[in-house]
């Protein structure tokens, strides 16, 4: 953009590359403790009992364990402070983790279903009394471990994916100790086994939903897409229409961890204003009303033949506050405007 008035300017206010306590490791140690001790005992019951479904339980809760424990790494890892080649540090990981207990809970579901479709054609008897008495048991320690998963993740004010991944695992264990108690019952009244692997089929949905839901978060991340739920297009309509602001293109929204989103955009400022007040300005706007205080912008000064170019009378698709084309030969995405002159 040849003529113009290159001033570069990196705004953000409050970063904080260090440490943060966003998953206490105390709680998620505590969690991984109880699930693992609990685990031991249901695989020796369902072998005793017969039940896939304790079996499956036991599988999945060997899977919260193994969730919880790579929680754990990734919290020590993932607050250390930026160094060397890695500029934002190792927070990513967390996402790494997130996604492996997605694609971990889809496999293990499928493995679950083949387990119970065979089940159901040839069912092998089962003992309900052990199934009911483990499956209360499993009932009580799901939500303790739900309890201290809580904790950790809201220890710093910030929602972790890679703890929600943890708790994800956990959750989906509690409804699967529900179905199995309720299987559980249908056993002992009327004696019909295939109650057993019917419970484990209704396991596995719960798992593919939770693990589905995983595997998208984590994935939107690691594609940097903007924040879910936001929308981008406001956002730039937004700061197009703050004062002095003739123009916002090359705006990119972006999360380099779960609740830590980062912008960055090039500002183009009307001749003859105080292009620093107006990067301060949408520095606030941003941080006030979308929570984006990572935030890089580059604030022009709109001089020479570009501001004829720039400034047109609006159009109606000015008037409908839509985006405008480029005037950036490198510009990526959609260019906005102010809606009307100031």
């Amino acid at each position: 953009m040849a003529g113009h008035e290159h001033s570069t300017h990196g705004g953000a206010h409050g970063h904080a590359h260090g440490a943060a306590p966003d998953a206490d490791w105390r709680w998620l140690a505590a969690a991984a403790g109880l699930i693992a001790a609990f685990m031991v005992g249901e695989v020796a019951a369902g072998l005793l009992a017969h039940s896939l479904a304790l079996l499956s339980d036991a599988a999945h809760m060997l899977t919260d364990a193994a969730a919880i424990g790579l929680a754990l790494v990734t919290v020590r890892i993932a607050g250390r402070p930026a160094r060397g080649t890695y500029t934002y540090g190792l927070r990513r990981l967390e996402i790494l983790s997130a996604q492996a207990n997605g694609i971990t809970l889809a496999l293990l579901g499928a493995w679950l279903a083949y387990e119970a479709v065979r089940r159901l054609i040839a069912p092998q008897p089962v003992a309900g009394g052990v199934m009911l008495a483990v499956a209360l048991a499993g009932v009580a320690v799901n939500l303790a471990a739900s309890w201290l998963l809580a904790r950790a993740n809201g220890a710093g004010g910030r929602r972790s994916l890679n703890t929600e991944g943890a708790a994800a695992h956990v959750l989906t264990d509690l409804y699967a100790f529900l179905a199995t108690l309720v299987a559980a019952a249908v056993v002992l009244a009327s004696g019909f086994d295939r109650a057993d692997p019917i419970a484990t089929l209704v396991v596995v949905a719960l798992m593919e939903r939770a693990g589905w839901g995983l595997i998208r978060d984590s994935g939107r991340i690691f594609l940097e897409a903007a924040p879910a739920g936001l929308d981008l297009a406001a956002l730039g309509a937004a700061m197009a229409g703050r004062p002095y602001v003739a123009e916002v293109h090359d705006l990119h929204i972006w999360e380099i961890t779960t609740g830590m989103p980062a912008a960055s955009a090039h500002v183009l400022v009307k001749p003859r204003q105080d292009c620093h007040a107006v990067r301060a300005d949408l520095e606030a706007l941003l941080s006030r009303d979308y929570g984006i205080t990572h935030l890089t912008l580059q604030v022009d000064h709109l001089a020479g033949a570009a501001e004829a170019v720039l400034l047109p009378e609006p159009d109606a698709r000015h008037q409908a506050g839509e985006p405008q084309e480029l005037h950036c030969e490198d510009s990526h995405g959609p260019a906005y405007r102010p809606t009307h002159e100031r």
